[in-house]
């Protein structure tokens, strides 16, 4: 046979299917489009299925940052997962159930809260499940969340975290601390201060201030340390707390050193310098991020963590000058 034959067929043949080829994507561009934009989207890490609209609903008061950081991960993932999402906070247990209330009305897909004051959140959770919308917790309300017929729970055992941190106060010999609490009634930070006395072999006084007046914080804790000389440690409940007590225990003038619940750019950089002793990193990021991550992968797959009957911890973690630098830049970045 001649083989210039064959290579003629052979061309005439890779042609047709060429062209077979090019007229089938040509009949099908459109839907050929969206498949790849849909593989494209999945490469990046962004789903493609349809937009959900998801409620965050927090105690925070104006001005504290530990909410920036929650936030920014509840954005990163309702961007990764193609949600609307729809943040609002009030640190007033009431005004917060009336938040609940307003999300019910929008009719969203699923709702991410807090639990501070879970006794005045059952009335508006129970009307949110019978509505037939899915609710998680973060943050507050560990011993709560299962009885409230909640989803799941993303946080810290703030009773464990508050026995860490006594513990680390015997290490480093402390005998007398305040542990100042910025929000009264707050189950959370109530369980931190007790879970420090449970553990630390000294003496744990309480100290309530008002968290939304920062120079009365800061007036409050240095007049403790002026009456008593013998308070050795100031142990704050939240980042913000934790820099205002360094700038109290520097006028009182005595030897106080500051440890602290929870992070920000400042705090850990106030760690860096030894301005405050450590603190304990609940992860607020990663708290935000779950609780809406959750509400896609329970609307889309039916996946929940835990099986509805354990919370999902992101902490406790002592962040101190043995390790400071490692947790710097992330918190640059505002994600710690």
């Amino acid at each position: 046979m001649d083989l210039r034959i064959n290579r003629r067929r052979g061309a005439g043949l890779a042609a047709l299917a060429t062209a077979t080829v090019l007229l089938a994507a040509g009949c099908s561009s459109q839907g050929g489009k969206k498949a790849q934009e849909a593989e494209d989207d999945l490469a990046a890490g962004k789903a493609n299925t349809p937009r959900l609209k998801i409620a965050m609903i927090t105690h925070a008061a104006p001005g504290d940052t530990f909410w920036d950081t929650v936030r920014k991960g509840a954005k990163s993932a309702a961007a990764k997962d193609n949600i609307e999402l729809v943040y609002s906070s009030n640190p007033s247990g009431a005004d917060q159930a009336n938040l609940v209330q307003n999300a019910i009305n929008q009719k969203v897909d699923g709702i991410a809260i807090t639990l501070a004051k879970p006794d005045a959140m059952k009335g508006a959770i129970a009307k949110a499940r019978k509505a037939g919308i899915p609710v998680v917790a973060f943050n507050a309300g560990l011993d709560q969340w299962k009885d409230m017929g909640l989803l799941e729970y993303f946080g810290q055992d703030e009773s464990i975290a508050g026995e860490a941190l006594g513990k680390r106060l015997n290490e480093v010999k402390a005998k007398h601390n305040i542990c100042v609490i910025h929000e009264q009634g707050h189950v959370a930070l109530e369980a931190r201060c007790e879970g420090v006395k449970k553990t630390f072999n000294g003496k744990t006084d309480i100290l309530y201030v008002n968290g939304t007046d920062m120079p009365s914080v800061k007036s409050t804790i240095a007049a403790k340390l002026k009456q008593d000389s013998s308070i050795d440690h100031v142990v704050t409940l939240g980042a913000p707390f934790a820099l205002t007590a360094v700038q109290s225990a520097e006028e009182a003038g005595g030897d106080a050193e500051v440890a602290t619940f929870d992070l920000n750019k400042d705090l850990v950089a106030a760690v860096k310098s030894g301005d405050v002793e450590f603190a304990v990193d609940q992860q607020p990021y990663l708290q935000g991020y779950l609780a809406i991550d959750s509400m896609w992968l329970y609307r889309n797959n039916g996946n929940f963590s835990g099986g509805g009957e354990e919370p999902v911890l992101t902490g406790p973690a002592f962040v101190s000058k043995d390790n400071v630098d490692t947790i710097a830049k992330f918190a640059q970045k505002g994600t710690r």
